[in-house]
């Protein structure tokens, strides 16, 4: 790992301590994701193929208590509302949301600061970072490259990390899933000096397409998301391909673990664990 210029000497302690405390020592991540709730509004939570307990919130927060991720991404006001029942866990805090259901580009605006994370922190909530979605090519990404990188800047001067979600998308954005579109992503990613990138698989599920991204990202880690829901062993073996073909630093897993009950959602994830840190 390395301790960004934008930390101060003060700091630097406090974000190796973070930085270690979600990679487990090991410099890979494994990020139980479940920012879905304002991404996705109900509709990851509840449905005929799925198990009525995922609808409550508790559901996502005993599975990052016990499921042995390096950290747990969710939205600020989630955080707020639960983490006093689950201070076990290691958050980092989404800073800026919408739903799927906005019209035209995407845009998503930034909800909580910077002082909002640290009262949590200061209230004795493991908040290890932040967390920031941005689209490339959209025609407002102008106003989220300012946000992040404003974000990356202050959560550093506090000992955070900062991890971008960048993907690619808009009316001007042709297969973004594409090996070069990741590569981007995960180029200016480290322009503006993440410390984690969460960006899609290819769309060709060709692993050894991410081989692209990564060097492109320098030493900013790239991590892949888990995206849509498939078989738990489909699942793993996507995971494995991507860590050892693709080089990456890690994935960052959500409907895939937490559409299962609870006890296989749990299962699921320290196999994912065990996957990432061995």
């Amino acid at each position: 790992m390395i301790t960004p210029l934008s930390v101060p000497k003060k700091q630097q302690k406090l974000y190796i301590k973070n930085y270690q405390t979600i990679t487990k020592n090991s410099g890979k991540l494994f990020l139980f994701a479940a920012d879905q709730k304002m991404e996705h509004l109900n509709e990851d939570f509840f449905g005929p193929s799925l198990p009525e307990e995922i609808n409550m919130p508790e559901h996502v927060f005993e599975i990052a208590k016990a499921g042995n991720a390096g950290a747990f991404a969710t939205h600020l006001g989630l955080i707020d509302r639960y983490a006093r029942n689950y201070p076990e866990i290691n958050y980092i805090a989404k800073l800026n949301g919408k739903t799927h259901k906005f019209p035209g580009d995407p845009y998503s605006n930034q909800l909580w600061s910077i002082d909002q994370v640290l009262a949590l922190r200061d209230a004795g909530i493991t908040i290890c970072g932040i967390g920031y979605t941005l689209y490339l090519g959209s025609e407002h990404e102008h106003a989220m490259l300012c946000q992040a990188a404003n974000l990356v800047y202050q959560a550093h001067q506090h000992g955070l990390l900062a991890i971008l979600w960048i993907y690619p998308r808009g009316k001007n954005v042709e297969h973004e899933k594409s090996a070069a579109m990741l590569a981007g992503a995960a180029g200016v990613a480290v322009s503006l000096g993440a410390d984690f990138v969460k960006i899609h698989a290819p769309e060709s599920g060709n692993a050894l397409e991410l081989r692209q991204a990564v060097q492109a990202a320098g030493n900013t880690q790239v991590i892949v998301s888990g995206g849509a829901t498939t078989n738990p062993q489909v699942c793993l073996e996507k995971i494995i391909a991507q860590l050892t073909l693709g080089t990456v630093a890690g994935v960052a897993i959500g409907r895939n673990i937490f559409q299962h009950p609870l006890k296989e959602a749990i299962l699921l994830s320290q196999k994912i664990a065990d996957l990432v840190y061995r």
